[in-house]
């Protein structure tokens, strides 16, 4: 996820394909680090959630970029989530990380359960409030520093745990 975030600060406009590629893997692997967090170590991510600052915006932050995740598994090109730098005269070396989220219409929910549309009318306008206008590396900033920082606790517990087993298992030690 690391490589995946730091990569955004070195594609250009010039690269073409690559920069939107870059942003679609970024989204990749922030979302399914998130998830696998919160599926297995979900007291760790819980409790680094509970104390970090801005609590509301890392929430919104990962919610907006799953909205970008399913929209793009349905159909959308990442080409239509972000938008070059306005106002930069030398958009060729305009670095992808400095990119904004562009607004998105509201998705048609028709086909979605109540719950699902509920859930995805949601996820949008987490999009909305934190991505829609911000930069593309703050974004990612934020979501990456916080996931960091979950990671590493999860990692602290697992190992503490560990040691409770070995120590479990061989008794007078």
């Amino acid at each position: 996820m690391a490589d995946a975030t730091d990569r955004l600060a070195n594609v250009t406009a010039a690269d073409g394909p690559r920069a939107f590629a870059v942003v679609s893997e970024a989204v990749w692997w922030v979302t399914i680090v998130d998830s696998t967090l919160v599926r297995y170590h979900a007291e760790a991510y819980d409790l680094v959630l509970s104390q970090a600052s801005g609590r509301q915006r890392i929430e919104e932050t990962l919610s907006g970029l799953r909205f970008v995740r399913n929209q793009i598994g349905q159909g959308l090109d990442q080409t239509d989530f972000i938008q070059p730098t306005a106002g930069n005269p030398d958009r060729e070396a305009d670095c992808v990380g400095d990119w904004t989220w562009s607004p998105q219409p509201e998705p048609a929910c028709a086909s979605l359960s109540p719950q699902g549309r509920s859930w995805e009318i949601s996820r949008y306008q987490a999009y909305q409030a934190r991505l829609a206008g911000h930069a593309v590396r703050q974004t990612f900033g934020d979501a990456a520093s916080f996931l960091m920082m979950a990671a590493g606790r999860a990692s602290t517990t697992a190992a503490g745990q560990l040691s409770d087993q070995a120590r479990a298992a061989r008794p007078g030690l």
